[in-house]
Parts: structure tokens; sequence; C-alpha cells
């Protein structure tokens, strides 16, 4: 039988790196691996004109599309009633933060204003096409021709969530972390949660998947065998294969607190982290209501 030609677009994580190579081939497919760093260009791209037929996606935007489609700072508590700024106010790392602060932290974040830009320069942060949001929230456009990180060191912003550091953090005294001790405070999260927050998941194109549903079991099997290439090049102690002076250390840390794998792949072992998932979306507006968490992903099989 003929290889299923597809185009996959995903970031070249250490975990995808054997299937870009070809060490690991997904059974009846010809894999065309189009490495882009950028991930929000993947999801505008796919979003916007589904360019490819496999792609990384944000979590927080396939819920939304599903749930449209089936149609059915001193204290953290500082926060409450200021001006926040956000890439996205759907983003999927701002979804997940929002939920710990209103979960875990005691915010109320009805008050909150989401000023929404790109961090580190003026304007937007690409040009997604986004649900509309099914609760009144208060998020304004940045449209001051200056970056959030500028905002935040003039005062105009009382903080930033997302999921990348501002530039002002590295050179504006009065720009700090809220919490210097993440490390262990993310430690104790997980251990108290179980939620360790997946920012992104693969789709693949409903009419794709409809003429060739094995793919979606071939992908699957083939991700999880070159996750397992990534770890065992990893632990191999010989030479550190990524420039991390600790990773010995860190790979211990992985043992102790993940049992070996932070990455793992299926519903079960991420069933809290994607029930808060959904929690939190129906919580912030994004989606109508809870939806079941297996009813978000194809079966696989074998």
């Amino acid at each position: 039988m003929t290889a299923l030609p597809l185009t996959f677009a995903c970031g070249l994580y250490d975990r995808m790196l054997a299937l870009y190579t070809g060490d690991v081939k997904p059974d009846g497919i010809d894999l065309n691996f189009l490495a882009l760093d950028n991930p929000r260009e993947i999801f505008d791209r796919m979003t916007n004109r589904l360019e490819f037929d496999v792609c990384e996606m944000s979590s927080s935007e396939y819920v939304s599309r599903f749930a449209v489609n089936r149609r059915f700072v001193s204290a953290p508590k500082d926060l409450a009633g200021n001006r926040i700024g956000v890439p996205l106010y759907t983003q999927t790392a701002a979804l997940f933060i929002r939920g710990s602060m209103q979960h875990d932290l005691g915010i109320d974040l009805s008050g909150i204003e989401w000023v929404q830009g790109a961090v580190n320069e003026p304007g937007s942060y690409g040009h997604p096409s986004l649900m509309p949001l099914l609760k009144p929230t208060q998020i304004t456009p940045n449209k001051t021709g200056r970056s959030l990180s500028d905002l935040l060191e003039t005062g105009e912003i009382a903080a930033i969530i997302g999921s990348n550091l501002p530039r002002a953090l590295n050179r504006h005294p009065d720009v700090v972390r809220l919490f210097p001790d993440y490390r262990a405070r993310e430690h104790d999260y997980f251990r108290r949660t179980r939620i360790f927050p997946i920012m992104h998941l693969i789709v693949i194109r409903n009419d794709l998947y409809d003429r060739h549903p094995f793919v979606a079991t071939s992908l699957y099997r083939a991700f999880g065998a070159a996750k397992d290439w990534a770890w065992q090049k990893m632990r191999f102690s010989g030479t550190l294969r990524y420039m991390l002076p600790w990773l010995p250390a860190d790979i211990d840390e992985v043992d102790e607190l993940f049992g070996g794998d932070c990455w793992p792949y299926g519903i079960e072992p991420n069933r809290p982290t994607l029930e808060a998932l959904v929690t939190y979306m129906a919580e912030q507006g994004l989606i109508a209501e809870k939806i079941p968490i297996e009813k978000l992903f194809v079966p696989t099989y074998g």
C-alpha cells in the first residue's frame, strides 16, 4: 500500500526530533515534518487557512472551536481590580494562570482589565482567528504603540501573565517575579492538584480523519516512540545532550516528582489537567459549558 502523504507542522521539540530525522516513521504515512519555531504562526495558519493536515495547536483554541462546532503586585490579591497585560486572553498559558489565580490564590477575576497585545513588541500577538467570548470581560487592545513590557515598566499595567517573559524583568529594578520561589511553588502545586498545564495538542483535519482514520493511531504510536527515543538520548550520562549543566539532577527531579515521565500521552494520565482546562474555559467564558474529556479526542487502537 502506498504511504499516505501528510504535512505536519510542529516545533522541533526533543520529543519530536526522531520524527523529523526519520529515526521514527509512522506506519502507512509519508510524513512531511514542517519544523516551525513560532507556535503562533502554526496556529494562525491552521485556524485561518487550514494549511496543514496535522499540526501542533493551542489547547484552549482547539477546545473553543470544538465547543462552537458542537453547538450545545506585591501580593497575589493586589492583582484584583487591576490592569494586567496578556498576549491573548484566550492563550492557553493565560487560561491556566487565571485558573490558578482564582482557585489556588483566591483572586477575584471579575474586576480585572486585561490589556491584550504582544509582550515585547508593539501591536497585537499574531493574527489569530478567535471565537467570541461568552461572558462579559474587560479586554482592551494595546494600541499605545508600545509593548506590554514597556507598559509594565512605566506602571501603566500591574502585571503580565502568559508564556513569554517581558524584557523589563531584566532591566528595571521594580519589575520582578510575583513568586521568586516559583520552582518550589510549582512542585507543591503539582503534588496537590496533579495539574501540569498542557499548552498544545496535536490536531488532525476532520476531512483527512474521516477518509483515513488510521492516521490517529499511527501518529500516536509514532509520537510515543519519538518521545521514548528522546528520553533515552537525554538519559545517557556519558555526555550531556542539552546545554543544561545540572541535567542529571533535573532528570532525578523529574523521576521523583513525575514518576519518570513529565510528558505522559493519553487521556488518563492527563485527566486532572484536562479537566482543569475545560473547567477554566467554562468559568472564563471561552466555552458555554464543560465538555466531557473523551469527546475531545479521537480513539486510537493498540
